[in-house]
C-alpha cells in the first residue's frame, strides 16, 4: 500500500509506534476508499450521459469538479483527523509517576478539552459496538462529567445520535 494520506520521510515512518502505524494505514485505506467511490461515481454519470448522447456536454465536466471538490474535503477530513490522532497518540504515550496516561485509569489532565473530548470518546466507541450500552454507560461515567467539563453534553449528544 502506498502510503500519500500524509508527507512522512522514511526516519519518520520509523519512529512510528505499532498503533500509529496502523492509524495511518487505517487512515490510508479510507482515502483510497473515497477516491475509489469518486471514480465510480464519474464513471456512472459518463454512461449515464453517454446513453442519452451528452456526454461531451459542460454536465459532465460540473459533476466531475463537484464530485472531485467533495472527494477532496473527505479525504482533508480524514487527514486531519489522523493528524490529531498521531498528536495526541505522542502525548498518550507518556504519563506521569501513576504510568502511561489511560482513560478512565491515568486521565491525563494536561490535555486541552477538544482533546480529551477525542481520547474519551474514543475510549467508548472502542468500549462496545452495542450504541445503546455505550450511551448508558458514558451517562454513568461521573469522571468524564468533571474530566470533560461543557464537552460532556456535546460527546452525550454524539453518542446518543448513534442510538
Amino acid at each position: 500500500m502506498d502510503i500519500d494520506i500524509i508527507d512522512l520521510t522514511d526516519p519518520d515512518y520509523a519512529d512510528l509506534s505499532a498503533v500509529q502505524l496502523a492509524m495511518v494505514r487505517a487512515a490510508q485505506a479510507k482515502k483510497n476508499d473515497i477516491l475509489a467511490e469518486a471514480e465510480a461515481e464519474k464513471g456512472e454519470i459518463f454512461r449515464l450521459l453517454l446513453s442519452n448522447n451528452v456526454s461531451r456536454s459542460t454536465i459532465r465536466s460540473e459533476r466531475e469538479e463537484e464530485i472531485d471538490e467533495r472527494a477532496a474535503a473527505d479525504i482533508e477530513v480524514v487527514r486531519s483527523d489522523l493528524l490529531y490522532q498521531l498528536a495526541y497518540e505522542g502525548i498518550a504515550s507518556e504519563g506521569n509517576e501513576y504510568g502511561p496516561y489511560r482513560y478512565p485509569d491515568n486521565p491525563n489532565y494536561g490535555l486541552a478539552y477538544p482533546q480529551r473530548f477525542l481520547v474519551v470518546r474514543n475510549y467508548y466507541m472502542e468500549a462496545t459496538d452495542d450504541p445503546d450500552a455505550r450511551l448508558q454507560a458514558f451517562a454513568m461515567d461521573t469522571l468524564a462529567r468533571e474530566y470533560l467539563g461543557e464537552f460532556y453534553q456535546t460527546l452525550y449528544e454524539l453518542l446518543a445520535s448513534y442510538c
